[in-house]
């Protein structure tokens, strides 16, 4: 091909594609190297100050983690202290969680994405106030829970004469990552491709059918991570239950729902508060027992992520 032509094809190439995009200047290449340094030199701060403390809690906590630590009830004694009601608090907590947060989380989310006029006012408040309230501080939610549960419906129906139990602390704790749930649960749903709907349609089904048989199996995966996940969240939470009232020290499990409770936050918050070293490793060793917890609700959520997953 002859030196006009070229050009002449550059040149058309140019008014086909715009302009052409000149080779990066070497200031250009320094200036690229010293951000991708600068990224890896923050990953690797973050990772060594996260090891840093792994191994500080693991070196205390190892100290005091065993059988005895997870059957033992709580005790001003640090020899004979454990954790086991917190424990089961916690588990009790999380169980009453997910009791109100799958069905009104995702009972919202088919609203929102199935049924909702988004031409309706009404609809996109909905909308924006669930965008908000999920950057909300926990310790709102606390003060919300104390004045509208504790104090309010779970006070008034005698469950706890006055006093927070377990049911006003699952129903705190729901309403500060319900938002979570609603979102996760609208992403899932979303990403269901429309011929599944229009099929299900044109065979006949009505449109709750198609929800009920079509859209919500195949939408479990990503439901279940983003329930896991956010009770990943709550089971962290210690604010939210300081204000609503829950006891730091309680000698006994949690029988149900009516029930005085601790959780481990709160127990461990109530053991690094002491002075004395044997319960700064006691605190040690529930946070390890937490952080256990929490890799095995994120394995589950993996778990079912894997199995449920469908390919479109």
């Amino acid at each position: 091909m002859s030196a006009a032509a070229t050009d002449v094809a550059t040149t058309g190439a140019r008014a086909r594609g715009g302009a052409a995009i000149d080779p990066a200047s070497r200031s250009d290449r320094v200036r690229g190297g010293l951000f991708r340094a600068l990224l890896l030199s923050c990953i690797l701060v973050s990772a060594g100050m996260l090891v840093t403390l792994l191994l500080d809690v693991g070196l205390d906590g190892a100290k005091k983690l065993s059988f005895d630590f997870l059957t033992n009830s709580s005790s001003f004694n640090p020899d004979i202290s454990g954790i086991y009601p917190a424990l089961i608090g916690t588990l009790w907590l999380m169980g009453l969680c997910i009791l109100f947060i799958v069905p009104v989380g995702v009972a919202a989310a088919v609203y929102l994405e199935e049924y909702a006029d988004d031409t309706k006012w009404w609809n996109r408040l909905i909308e924006v106030n669930i965008q908000n309230l999920a950057a909300v501080p926990s310790i709102v939610y606390g003060i919300l829970g104390l004045a509208f549960i504790v104090r309010g419906p779970v006070d008034v129906f005698g469950l706890g004469q006055g006093d927070p139990i377990v049911l006003a602390g699952a129903l705190t704790l729901g309403l500060l990552v319900l938002p979570v749930v609603i979102i996760a649960a609208r992403e899932a749903i979303r990403a269901v491709p429309p011929s599944i709907r229009e099929g299900s349609l044109a065979l006949g089904a009505t449109p709750w059918q198609t929800i009920w048989k079509q859209v919500l199996p195949a939408s479990v995966p990503g439901i279940a991570t983003g329930v896991i996940l956010a009770l990943s969240r709550a089971i962290g939470e210690t604010a939210p239950l300081i204000v609503i009232g829950t006891a730091s020290f309680v000698a006994f499990a949690p029988s149900g729902p009516d029930s005085i409770y601790t959780a481990m936050p709160i127990q461990i918050f109530e053991w690094i508060s002491r002075p004395q070293p044997e319960f700064q490793q006691l605190a040690a060793a529930g946070i390890l027992v937490l952080m256990v917890v929490l890799l095995l609700m994120n394995s589950v959520a993996i778990w079912l992520r894997n199995k449920y997953e469908s390919k479109w």
